[in-house]
């Protein structure tokens, strides 16, 4: 019996050694925003900033490479993974393009509820695949 219980402790850890080592290549990959925090009530000039993780930011003049890219802010729009989303979305009041690599941007919005969405994308502005994203939701003071 003991003989039996020793071969699936040495199974078991090789079994867990195997899977450490296979899942230890695999990058996780998101986007966070940090400030303002999710239900945050805040005045205007409102700054949101991103944090990325398991990607490098820079500018959109650096090209197309894996791995990297540029925040984008979206204010009251659509799901960034909507099926009809234009690629590469357009650039606009709702749709902001952080294209110079930075992390943070400051914006008046109107007093009330808003959905701030951000969605990481390519120097070509193509979203990765899955789609790296946060929503938080804030509300503007008078």
């Amino acid at each position: 019996m003991m003989k039996n219980s020793n071969w699936a402790l040495i199974f078991f850890i090789i079994f867990l050694f195997s899977t450490v080592n296979v899942f230890a290549g695999v990058e996780q990959r998101a986007v966070k925003i940090i400030k303002p925090l999710h239900k945050a009530v805040v005045s205007n000039p409102v700054e949101i900033c991103m944090e990325a993780y398991g990607l490098e930011v820079e500018s959109v003049e650096n090209g197309v490479n894996e791995g990297k890219g540029h925040h984008h802010v979206i204010v009251d729009m659509y799901e960034p993974d909507r099926p009809g989303m234009p690629l590469p979305p357009k650039k606009d009041s709702k749709f902001i393009h952080l294209s110079d690599g930075s992390a943070c941007i400051k914006m008046i919005l109107p007093t009330g509820r808003h959905f701030i969405r951000t969605l990481f994308s390519r120097g070509n502005h193509i979203p990765y695949h899955p789609l790296i994203s946060d929503t938080i939701i804030i509300y503007i003071e008078k």
